[in-house]
């Protein structure tokens, strides 16, 4: 038996988008960096105010709290291995937002 699936899409628009990106740049510059997990948050849960998959909302409820840890800890080994544990960083951060976001 196939399934049927829904329509799934992305609303959000560029000027919305640069106005993120703008303001990610705006705090990770202001506080040097420590700030990057919020700016990361932000522009998640944008990314998830405008998906609808199957026609469900998606909602992403990870915080720059819950980020920061694993972010410093993702420094310190990427530090310590000189750099190597950086290839595991973007696969790492997709499983964390992944982890996050959610079906209405």
């Amino acid at each position: 038996m196939e399934r049927s699936y829904g329509e799934s899409e992305f609303n959000g628009g560029l000027l919305g988008l640069i106005g993120i990106k703008i303001l990610q740049a705006i705090i990770t510059t202001f506080t040097l960096g420590i700030a990057v997990p919020w700016a990361v948050c932000m522009k998640e849960r944008w990314i998830a105010q405008h998906t609808r998959i199957d026609g469900r909302q998606v909602f992403f409820d990870g915080t720059g709290g819950q980020l920061f840890g694993n972010y410093i800890k993702w420094f310190l080994l990427t530090v310590i291995t000189l750099g190597i544990y950086g290839f595991w960083l973007d696969i790492k951060m997709k499983k964390w937002v992944v982890k996050h976001t959610h079906l209405a």
